[in-house]
């Protein structure tokens, strides 16, 4: 379970990060992202899921995270 540090870029776009892989994707899509919970199977562009607990109320980015990885 990676530690992830989320932030946003200049355009909006919520970037994933994991310094241990020197891995930096832009998320495509989360399972749950409403004003009231966050998280659930997260989908990244280069086709990758991650799985982290949904969490109510949703992070203020930026923030880093527990990630488990989607195939797990």
């Amino acid at each position: 379970m990676p530690n992830v540090m989320l932030r946003k870029n200049d355009n909006g776009d919520l970037l994933f990060y994991v310094a241990k892989k020197d891995m930096e994707e832009t998320i495509a899509s989360v399972e749950m992202d409403t004003a009231e919970t966050w998280g659930g199977m997260v989908t990244l562009t280069d086709g990758s899921t991650w799985y982290i607990d949904p969490m109510s109320p949703p992070p203020v980015f930026p923030t880093t995270l527990r990630f488990k990885r989607g195939d797990e």
